[in-house]
């Protein structure tokens, strides 16, 4: 690892319970790549100074996580189109003082969407309405995606949200006519949470789902996720949504993009 000097780049993190995973993620490959950079974890009760530090003192990049993700949009000066499109930031990068922000959790949904071969004629269940619900739900519905019953118990957030991907928006998970792909934008069954034991799916609505789409990353094998995996379903995991994303977010930092075999290390890595 490099010997930091007065010309290393620092990227953060930005989140209300920070975690160890953007780290070591970024941290291997800077390593690896031998890239003047190093990358910090923060929280802060002060979102407005915290942009402030990062357009003062020259920070790269940062990554923003709950609940600073529509938050921080009056702060910046530019949104890329993925950002813009469904209201919600992961991503800073700053060029010369000028913020711009994106959404690489979109991306890495859009790109999960493809790679698991998930059919657009399928009847999405999806759960949750904050900013990664608005990632998740608007690459669903740029997918083709056009059958969908997105559940919330904010009401009005959930059907802002269903009507900008022409959904339904129930406040409860519908039992007449279950999903084909359920997906779980909750912290329901994350670690460490007051719900990390919940399933945010029953048992019989697994049963009669396709595939079973956990956004949920630590742990990895969710309460969800586990039964889907008993049950023979088809799964996509959090673990795949956070590597994907942080692998965006790595590239916008650097204009430098790993080898696979590079990811899969730092991925291996960051989960240890």
């Amino acid at each position: 690892m490099r010997v930091l000097d007065r010309d290393t780049q620092l990227c953060m993190s930005l989140a209300s319970r920070p975690g160890n995973f953007g780290t070591r993620f970024h941290n291997h490959l800077y390593a690896a790549l031998d890239l003047n950079f190093v990358y910090k974890a923060f929280t802060t009760e002060d979102l407005e100074g915290a942009v402030r530090g990062i357009r003062a003192l020259g920070i790269r990049g940062c990554a923003v996580s709950m609940p600073f993700k529509e938050a921080v949009i009056p702060l910046l000066d530019e949104l890329d189109p993925s950002a813009a499109a469904i209201g919600s930031v992961n991503t800073i990068v700053n060029t010369a003082g000028h913020l711009k922000a994106y959404n690489t959790d979109y991306t890495a949904a859009q790109l999960l969407t493809g790679r698991h071969a998930l059919d657009p004629a399928a009847r999405v269940v999806l759960r949750g309405s904050g900013g990664m619900g608005k990632a998740v739900a608007s690459a669903l519905r740029d997918a083709g995606f056009t059958h969908g019953v997105l559940v919330a118990r904010n009401e009005g957030a959930g059907r802002v949200l269903a009507d900008r991907c022409g959904w339904t928006w129930q406040p409860d998970v519908p039992d007449a006519q279950p999903g084909d792909l359920l997906v779980n934008v909750t912290p329901i069954g994350m670690a460490g949470g007051p719900e990390e034991h919940a399933l945010a799916f029953t048992p019989q609505h697994v049963a009669a789902a396709a595939t079973v789409f956990d956004v949920v990353a630590l742990p990895s094998e969710t309460p969800l996720i586990a039964e889907a995996r008993r049950q023979g379903k088809a799964v996509v995991t959090g673990l795949e949504v956070v590597a994907l994303q942080a692998l965006e977010q790595f590239v916008l930092y650097t204009g430098v993009r790993p080898t696979g075999e590079q990811v899969a290390a730092a991925v291996a890595f960051a989960r240890g």
